[in-house]
């Protein structure tokens, strides 16, 4: 999945972007209603049953009991990809979902033209997570940058064919072919989180994102919030993350 390709971009349109359910079926290699309303209902009934979760070990090393699916779309963002999501590979602890919907939540009043996908997070039992190295304990989500297309705020463009956007790469401008990276929105995001995560009692562990691509959050609004309180990485990671920033979250677990 993280092999680097050159591929075309895959486009949608302002009206796509703007539609939740247009952008989680334009992010999944189109899989159909019938199915994708299944999933949504069976989400919604796990939900109202959850139980608090319990995460064990650390996101290298874990696993997660009674984990929760996210959403696999909202008014103001979606799965990176519906296969993915009905895979069970969105499952995450239920103090980090609360974080994650809370904060997209919040951004529809603070960034309401904007549009967000997150990437993936784990399995609903945790353990491994091929190809990823963490994931393991419900305590980690990949969110994919948020993008401009001209002026307008779309979703990333996912597929089969860019790894489902993770084999996308961007350049030290942040740009890749007709699409540029909207560091506001990251960091309006990442406030946004830091708030909810603290409102649950637990916090951002820290942020993965490309060293280079970092310097251009340093202009946006929330910098000076983010640069106190929120860790990023100073090194470059065992894989790029210019399409995506890694997120850890500060979940009290039980030793491995």
């Amino acid at each position: 999945m993280f092999k680097r390709t050159a591929v075309p971009p895959v486009g949608l349109s302002e009206h796509q972007a703007r539609q939740p359910l247009n952008m989680a079926l334009a992010l999944s290699m189109h899989l159909s209603l019938a199915i994708t309303v299944v999933y949504c209902t069976a989400s919604s009934v796990a939900l109202a049953n959850a139980r608090p979760s319990t995460c064990i070990g650390s996101s290298g090393s874990g696993r997660l009991i009674d984990g929760l699916s996210l959403p696999l779309a909202g008014e103001n963002f979606a799965s990176y990809s519906a296969l993915g999501w009905s895979a069970g590979r969105t499952y995450v602890h239920s103090e980090v979902y609360e974080s994650v919907v809370e904060a997209y939540r919040a951004l529809e009043a603070t960034a309401p033209d904007k549009t967000f996908v997150y990437g993936e997070s784990g399995w609903s039992n945790g353990g491994k997570f091929p190809p990823h190295k963490t994931h393991q304990n419900g305590t980690s989500v990949d969110f994919m940058v948020p993008v401009l297309l001209g002026k307008a705020s779309v979703p990333l463009p996912t597929s089969l064919t860019n790894g489902f956007g993770y084999e996308i790469e961007f350049d030290v401008q942040g740009k890749w072919e007709r699409y540029k990276i909207d560091f506001e929105a990251i960091g309006e995001h990442l406030y946004q989180l830091d708030l909810a995560s603290r409102k649950q009692g637990i916090g951002l562990t820290r942020v993965i994102f490309e060293v280079p691509l970092q310097k251009k959050l340093w202009h946006t609004k929330h910098w000076a919030y983010l640069k106190k309180n929120v860790k990023f990485s100073v090194q470059r990671a065992w894989v790029s993350h210019d399409e995506h920033y890694h997120v850890d979250f500060s979940v009290h677990c039980q030793p491995g």
